[in-house]
């Protein structure tokens, strides 16, 4: 009955609606926004009203149930940042459909992990995406409908024209009305709107399930967009940094400039021209930027976020001295498994950021942190791990018990290190989850061990982050051979570049080794890696 006192509690804020279908949600939120520019393509200047959004939402949606889709199928999208993506998204969730995001940048053993996880039945695909994985879109028995975005039309597939406008060769006749239009019903609590994937030290991706009640808490957080901030945002939309907060700049009502890929001088011409306020971005891309000369008039940026790694002041610093007008550079905490944000500091309120700190906790959200060993909570400027729990929390892991990554009190275990302050100010210390944080990129060095061991020559691996510092991180490998047997570096990152997506290329190299160093239940000790590694840069 009473509050623990070594919890950090948000305040209560009750904005959950009466109504918990996600897409429901967002077209009310979205239509509020009228005839505002919601989204503008900076690569093609192409632009979407946020009416144009509801509409062609509500038609995807109609559509889609006269095709076949059922509360609780599963419908993937496979693109690059495009103007449909969101209608598409939008569409899904009206329907009761789940929506489950893949990066056009997979490669053949990774889109198959991750489809095999969610089993989409419907699919949402670019030409690019189509072209880069046809054929494992057709080895897979589930996926029963392919919905093709631009206008090239393939045998046996539709368009998303088909689906999205209204007229004699279309799925609808005519435009569906607002006045008319209602979600389908749905258990808000507890059927599912999105399967996210989350890499872990097991290796592979993991299928987050993210409830409608958990998108739309997150959709609702207070002090991250202002509506009359333009935002550029280069954040893939299959990630959850890119789509949950997308979510949240759409509800707010904000204009947001986005490019399909980063390219420096582009995303400079793009402050200049769209006179952006307020830029997305992950602790890499904010490096570059400081980094670069350029006669771009950069004067309109007022508040950078960064989020996916910890920035070091050093690059705030940096950063402040960029961008004139910039009121600060905030920070926040979160992950796939907590929807999107754990703690951040308003954006909203003009306030300079405490220098170190992800922030305070965010709405209806409760953090605690726990003795590692011994699991006692534990009070102000005191390490250990961290442990959250609110309506923003997933329901689960594909395939996983609740129990297995949940504590007796309903806390989401994070194995991240940290600890607040007097003020209940987090900070974070270190990653229990041995990730190796590569431009924002959380790259397993499980999955990347697990290659490199289907080689055979390779007897032994173990992976560790290479400290880099544009990148963050780099994986390096340590390798012992198979008795006899002669490699070079150079096979062995392209054997890895070959199976896995870019990200999780060796860029750190090869370091060959007699046995890599193991507990006596065979974990791999990556803190005497780290050593050798920190010996051998050393000795440079």
């Amino acid at each position: 009955m009473l509050r623990h006192p070594k919890y950090v509690y948000s305040p209560d804020m009750n904005l959950i609606p009466a109504k918990l279908n996600l897409g429901d949600f967002l077209i009310r939120r979205l239509s509020e926004h009228g005839n505002k520019i919601a989204m503008i393509n900076g690569a093609t200047d192409e632009r979407l009203t946020y009416n144009e959004i509801v509409q062609t939402s509500m038609n995807i949606a109609v559509s889609l149930v006269r095709i076949g889709v059922k509360r609780g199928d599963v419908v993937g999208i496979c693109a690059e940042s495009r103007l449909e993506n969101w209608c598409t998204v939008i569409g899904i969730a009206c329907t009761g459909a789940v929506m489950t995001p893949n990066s056009i940048g997979y490669v053949k053993d990774e889109l198959k992990h991750v489809m095999n996880i969610s089993k989409p039945k419907f699919l949402f695909c670019s030409m690019q995406g189509y072209k880069a994985h046809e054929t494992i879109f057709k080895t897979l028995n589930f996926l029963k409908h392919i919905i093709l975005f631009g206008d090239e039309r393939l045998d046996g597939a539709l368009l998303f024209k088909d689906l999205a406008t209204a007229g004699p060769n279309s799925i609808i006749s005519s435009n569906v009305k607002f006045e008319e239009f209602q979600g389908v019903e749905v258990e808000g609590h507890s059927d599912t709107a999105f399967i996210m994937y989350s890499s872990g030290t097991t290796g592979l991706p993991k299928g987050v399930v993210l409830s409608h009640l958990n998108v739309i808490a997150a959709s609702s957080l207070p002090g991250v967009a202002d509506p009359k901030l333009t935002i550029l945002n280069i954040t893939p939309w299959y990630h959850a940094m890119g789509l949950m907060i997308g979510l949240i700049f759409f509800c707010n009502g904000c204009k947001v400039v986005f490019l399909p890929k980063f390219e420096l001088d582009l995303y400079l011409r793009s402050i200049e021209k769209h006179k952006a306020n307020y830029l997305l971005l992950v602790p890499p891309v904010i490096l570059a930027l400081t980094k670069t000369p350029s006669n771009y008039d950069v004067s309109s940026v007022q508040i950078i976020l960064s989020a996916a790694a910890v920035l070091q002041k050093e690059v705030i610093n940096t950063a402040k001295e960029k961008f004139k007008n910039l009121i600060d550079v905030y920070q926040g905490y979160g992950m796939t498994e907590a929807t999107v944000i754990v703690t951040i500091d308003s954006l909203t309120d003009g306030k300079k950021c405490r220098l170190g700190s992800v922030g305070k906790v965010t709405k209806d959200t409760v953090v605690k942190i726990v003795d590692v060993e011994t699991r006692v909570p534990l009070g102000p400027n005191q390490n250990g791990e961290i442990c959250v729990k609110g309506p923003m929390i997933m329901k689960c892991y594909i395939g996983k018990e609740r129990s297995e990554d949940f504590d007796e009190e309903g806390f989401y275990i994070t194995g991240d290190i940290g600890y607040y302050d007097e003020d209940k100010y987090l900070y974070i210390v270190d990653r229990m989850k041995e990730l190796i944080k590569y431009k924002g990129y959380q790259v397993p060095p499980a999955e990347i061990e697990a290659v490199l061991l289907q080689h055979n020559g390779v007897r032994d691996v173990g992976v560790v982050g290479l400290p880099h510092e544009l990148a963050g991180e780099v994986p390096l490998a340590f390798v012992a051979l198979q008795p006899g047997v002669e490699l070079t570096e150079k096979e062995l990152e392209q054997f890895v570049a070959e199976r896995l997506s870019n990200p999780k290329h060796l860029r750190g190299g090869v370091r060959f080794v007699k046995e890599i160093p193991r507990n006596p239940n065979g974990k791999i000790l990556r803190r005497f890696l780290r050593e050798m590694l920190k010996k051998h840069l050393n000795h440079l």
